[in-house]
């Protein structure tokens, strides 16, 4: 506690603020307007539209620059009541450090203090903060891709939106054609099935074996026909080579 009474024994009251009259006592309220009259700042900057853009170059008279970062220099100017000079950096670069140490373009010219300040579309980096300073940024810039507004409907097609027509066509009638074939096959050479078994010859399972195939489901039922569980397999086989390749590209 004696410690605390020492520290608040040394405190100076230099002023104290009151909502009416604002701030009174030894301690004034100092403003930045009009405080840089008669300053001229040398500028440097790199020309990139529509930051920095030349609006007039008439031989014999300097550059006259317009743009997004002239606007915020030249409001600058007006508040703080500075005049300045803008020229372009000699290698027209923003600034990257070489193998000596030393800067380069915009950022070298503050470095090696020919110019005062530097304004363009300039991006602050964690090596350009080491060895100048930056203001609070101003503009944050990021580069998007557009794309159409899409429309606000519900395609009951859409699965079928990977592969055309004429794909989706051949693969039906595989399925069609394969199937058909089948049943032939059961047709002229009845298998024989398991005791027990509820598997039929039916026109409508054999398109059902060859559509649980091409899906990679699997063969339906145990038939003990050599030919018939031969030509299965060949086309399972084929099948899952067609979708491998559709799906998943090999």
């Amino acid at each position: 506690m004696a410690d605390m009474e020492n520290v608040f024994q040394n405190v100076v009251d230099l002023g104290c603020w009151n909502p009416v009259t604002g701030l009174n006592g030894s301690l004034t309220d100092k403003k930045l307007e009009n405080n840089m009259r008669g300053v001229v700042l040398r500028v440097v900057t790199v020309l990139e539209e529509p930051f920095v853009m030349v609006s007039e170059n008439v031989l014999g008279k300097p550059k006259k620059y317009q743009g997004f970062s002239i606007d915020v220099l030249d409001a600058l100017s007006n508040y703080l009541g500075f005049n300045y000079e803008v020229y372009v950096a000699p290698d027209h670069k923003y600034g990257s450090p070489q193998e000596d140490g030393t800067w380069n373009g915009l950022v070298g010219e503050l470095v090696f203090k020919r110019a005062d300040i530097g304004i363009s579309a300039l991006t602050i980096t964690p090596d350009r903060e080491n060895v100048v300073d930056f203001t609070t940024r101003y503009m944050d810039y990021s580069v998007g891709v557009l794309l159409r507004r899409a429309e606000k409907t519900v395609d009951m097609f859409a699965c079928l939106a990977p592969f055309d027509f004429s794909l989706w066509a051949c693969i039906a009638g595989t399925v069609l054609l394969v199937g058909l074939l089948v049943y032939l096959l059961n047709w002229l050479n009845p298998p024989r099935l398991q005791m027990g078994s509820m598997t039929s010859t039916t026109l409508y399972n054999s398109m059902w074996f060859v559509y649980g195939s091409f899906v990679q489901q699997g063969l339906l039922g145990d038939f003990d026909s050599l030919n018939f569980n031969l030509f299965l397999a060949v086309y399972e086989d084929k099948a899952k080579a067609v979708i491998n390749f559709l799906f998943y590209g090999y």
